[in-house]
């Protein structure tokens, strides 16, 4: 419709790939196309323009005559807005685009689509028409495969049921034979994980796949089943580049291509491969990934070389690929359906820790099932090796995409364009953002929760208690617990008090669970060095106490019967709480026995009497166990006005070292005193029914008053303008710094930090302007700059590197250093010692030797580093150096300009690193 009308339109994608993608599709229906990616430009000045969002932002802060003539923006994938670092980049695109540009969002999996519509149209003041369809034209079927089970069962058909007797009956198959390992485990490492880096790589550092040498899995057998029966094509979703490599490896002896496909395969890959040299064409990885293609079966991770993916996802576009390996990433990015998509496992690694994944990851990977037009139905099938709820099953089979919620958050790039623009500022975006607008919708709800929970608050009864003097009451009850609690640290250190641990000393018991009142040592032990535990000191020690407890059907503490013998052998009941037995009421009455519980941990001591009584040798007779008891009821008598037995004390008789404890004892006192002189015991003595009645209504209206306070924030951000606070510190960072004035205008070195988006602005431009990149080789100035852009993990050993290229990362850190130093000052929160740590110089040997003149295959034999990660590493530069070449003009540094110019010639070398995607 632009073309037609003369109109310029652009379309908009998420990731460069895709971007690649479109660009082919396009120009084989239009002519009048054009490619803007940070990698490649080609005719920028054609009517349809298709370009990373990225890449649009950037125009609009340059206020670039193409978006004026722009009628059309079309957004795909606009579900990335919920993507926790990138999603930004969309809000501000939308508001910031011209008034008079009409939008088109496309995605699939976007649940709250009509609140997303009228915040664009809140935004626009203009209709926005939602065209969605709740089915899908493809119905899928969820089948689960349980580890070394027999066969598949049909969780969900197709008309979204959830079966829950085929759950039960899969579930119940679970582990009914040996796997022969090579299933779907394993991917606590990640995506990111260092594993080789092609199917049959060579072994350097990282080493091979380990799954490969083990027999075959319930992958492999649930892969041939799809094969044998016709459900092919087919995605296998891995969450590690490990073991995608591993498991392709296990089925490098089927064969699911005939010889003219196999034929065909072979000179599709050699045609795209021809553009390289021979010593590119003899790298392992290619040379590895042909024989595995030629079979119908590929790999492709983001560890890949990019043309190695490329030709991949052609192949398995054009039915030449069978069974593709594949990690999360190929869902999110890709336009390739298939007729089967099989999940290795049911957990994933997040970069935090491994978890189970959710209904919207789920229904996002298994979205590439079912080919429109081709299949009546698509097929998803999930191993399943652990045992499952079925609400949890039905949640994650049966869930819905995760909604669209905002994830704006401010960044100094942005807010410095925003500042230097003369008609926006950060206030204006911020209020026009779908966060803000998403506040304010849940403003009503808010408040009438904040009312709800005020009437909570307010109906709890406190009595006949002064509610003032009560809160007094409680602080310094709690002072004094606190105190407490720090005195029995220091009082109960193993080296203080194993010494007095002697059979029938008086002890008090209490854990996190219960409190057993008074009981007697009946033995202590000594844990064996190297177990399990070997942290605190006090691990080091166990004790075996005799208690007086509540029995549960006569059996004891890890043993047949209440007569445990106490010269047993210790079994660390501390590690299990829920095996204690149940403590008997303190006022000792209902039925209750004498029984040695063992192994209690000294962190369970509450008190150390400086009392002794008589325990015979031999407790296994209930008859000598009521004697011993007998002797402690005599005890608790004797000293009933007194509070208890007497304790040992600290100063005279444990001599516990250090200068700690006197003043701890000298604030228990103080506290204690005001205590006593507490206004509330005047109307309730301590202890009595009145006083413990409306400390339970006080707790209970605290933890309700908690809740009031957080729904009062919650309502006064809905109220105002989000993000004030951090708006107001980020601006003080930068005006700490010298990138803006005391009247927020931008200063040169914000001017400088503008022109850089794809690193660390302020960092740079601190470095930049600090004088420490001058008179620094070209060479050793790009590969110092990598730090700025590698987000691969910390590496298990640092590189050695080159003294000048230390002394530039060294001078990196101290920057970084200064930055976050002032960014905690300001009150932003900030891990001084990780964001540091965040500038790795894994890959500096690595571009130093490459700018160096090294080959690609000597750059890769020296690193843990993926190719694909070290590609994607040397084109982030690539796009960083021109970014810095703007910055150095800026700047008016012509010999800073040409350092960068120099570097940038070095970096980009003919060859397999900046090949030319096959899409183009």
């Amino acid at each position: 419709m632009a073309l037609r009308d003369k109109q310029r339109v652009i379309y908009t994608s998420p990731i460069k790939a895709l971007s690649n993608q479109k660009y082919r599709e396009l120009s084989a229906e239009f002519t009048d196309v054009g490619l803007m990616t940070g990698d490649v430009t080609i005719n920028p000045s054609a009517s349809c323009l298709v370009m990373t969002t990225e890449i649009l932002r950037s125009m609009l802060y340059r206020g670039s005559e193409v978006v004026r003539e722009v009628a059309w923006v079309v957004f795909d994938e606009v579900h990335y807005m919920r993507d926790k670092t990138r999603g930004v980049v969309w809000e501000e695109t939308i508001i910031m685009v011209p008034a008079a540009v009409k939008f088109v969002f496309l995605s699939a999996t976007i649940p709250n689509a009509r609140e997303f519509s009228e915040w664009i149209a809140h935004l626009k003041a203009a209709p926005c028409h939602t065209i969605y369809t709740a089915t899908r034209p493809v119905p899928l079927q969820h089948f689960l495969f349980p580890s070394g089970g027999t066969g598949l069962h049909l969780i969900v058909d197709e008309k979204g049921e959830f079966r829950p007797d085929s759950f039960d009956r899969a579930i119940a198959e679970l582990g009914g034979a040996d796997d022969g390992g090579g299933g779907g485990g394993g991917n606590a490492a990640g995506d990111g994980d260092k594993a080789s880096a092609g199917p049959a790589a060579k072994k350097r550092k990282r080493g091979g796949g380990a799954g490969a040498e083990k027999g075959p899995g319930d992958c492999y057998k649930v892969v041939k089943m799809i094969v044998e029966r016709g459900f092919e094509p087919v995605i296998v979703f891995s969450f590690s580049r490990r073991e995608c490599e591993s498991l392709a490896m296990q089925l490098a002896k089927l064969d699911l291509n005939n010889a003219d496909e196999r034929a065909l395969v072979e000179t599709v890959y050699k045609n795209a491969m021809e553009s390289l040299s021979a010593k590119d064409r003899a790298l392992p990885q290619i040379t590895a990934a042909l024989p595995l293609l030629k079979r119908g079966i590929g790999i492709h991770h983001s560890g890949l070389l990019p043309l190695v993916k490329e030709v991949v996802e052609i192949l398995f576009a054009e039915g030449l690929v069978k069974v593709l390996f594949a990690t999360e990433t190929f869902a999110m990015g890709l336009n390739v359906p298939a007729k089967t998509v099989l999940f290795t496992a049911i957990r994933k690694f997040d970069g935090e820790a491994v978890r189970l994944l959710r209904a919207g990851e789920y229904v996002q990977m298994s979205g590439r099932a079912g080919r429109r037009g081709l299949d009546d139905r698509g097929l998803t099938i999930l191993l399943c090796d652990e045992k499952l709820e079925p609400a949890a099953a039905k949640d994650l089979l049966c869930g819905a995409a995760d909604p669209l919620n905002s994830t704006f958050h401010l960044g100094y790039n942005m807010l410095l364009n925003l500042l230097r623009a003369e008609e926006a500022d950060p206030e204006f975006v911020i209020r026009r953002s779908l966060a803000q607008f998403q506040a304010d919708r849940a403003l009503p709800a808010r408040q009438a929760t904040l009312t709800k929970l005020e009437a909570a608050r307010d109906a709890v009864d406190l009595g006949p208690v002064d509610a003032g003097a009560l809160r007094e009451y409680v602080k310094l009850r709690d002072a004094a617990d606190t105190l407490r609690d720090e005195l029995r640290a220091l009082v109960h250190q193993p080296t203080v008090v194993v010494p007095f641990l002697q059979l029938g000393r008086l002890v008090r018991v209490r854990t996190p669970a219960a409190d057993y009142g008074w009981g007697v040592i009946v033995a202590y032990h000594r844990r064996p060095a190297g177990g399990k535990r070997s942290s605190p000191a006090e691990e080091a020690y166990s004790m075996d106490v005799l208690l007086r407890c509540v029995p549960a059907n006569g059996v004891g503490v890890g043993g047949s019967g209440a007569a445990v013998s106490y010269n047993r052998k210790a079994t660390s009941t501390d590690e299990g709480l829920e095996s204690l037995p149940t403590p008997a009421p303190l006022d000792g009455g209902g039925r209750s026995e004498w029984v040695p519980v063992n192994g209690l941990s000294l962190r369970y001591l509450d008190g150390v009497s400086a009392i002794r009584v008589y325990v015979p040798s031999d407790l296994r007779t209930p008859d000598k166990r009521v004697a011993v008891g007998n002797s402690v009821g005599e005890v608790m008598k004797r000293f009933a006005n007194d509070g208890g037995p007497p304790l040992l004390d600290p100063l005279e008789d444990l001599k516990v070292p250090g200068t700690a404890l006197p003043t701890l004892i000298q604030k228990i006192e103080t506290v204690d005193d005001r205590l006593g002189k507490c206004v509330v015991l005047e109307s309730a003595a301590e202890g009595s029914d009145t006083l413990v009645t409306a400390l339970v209504a006080y707790r209970e209206r605290a933890a309700v008053e908690e809740q009031v306070r957080a729904a009062r924030r919650a309502v006064k951000l809905s109220e105002g303008i989000i993000m004030k606070d951090e708006l107001k510190r980020m601006k003080r960072v930068l005006r700490r710094l010298g990138f803006t004035d005391a009247e927020n205008v931008v200063q040169i070195k914000g001017r400088t930090a503008c022109e850089v988006n794809t690193a660390n602005e302020l960092v740079l431009t601190e470095v930049l302007l600090g004088g420490d990149l001058n008179g620094m080789p070209p060479q050793v100035l790009v590969a110092v700059l990598s730090v700025f852009v590698v987000d691969e993990g910390k590496p298990d050993d640092q590189p050695s590197l080159d003294a000048r290229c230390e002394a530039g990362v060294k001078a990196v850190r101290a920057a970084a250093k200064r930055v976050a130093d002032i960014s905690a000052e300001c009150k932003i929160p900030t891990d001084v010692d990780a964001y540091v740590e965040g500038f790795s110089p894994l890959a500096v040997k690595v571009v130093y030797d490459w700018c160096g003149g090294a080959s690609f295959d000597d750059v890769c034999a020296d690193t843990t580093l993926f190719e694909g990660s070290i590609i994607r590493c040397f084109r982030r530069l690539e796009e960083l150096l021109r970014q810095l070449v703007s910055a150095a003009r800026t700047l008016g540094n012509g010999e800073l300009e040409k350092q960068f110019t120099d570097g940038a010639a070095l970096l980009q070398r003919s060859g397999v690193a900046f090949a030319a995607s096959l899409y183009i």
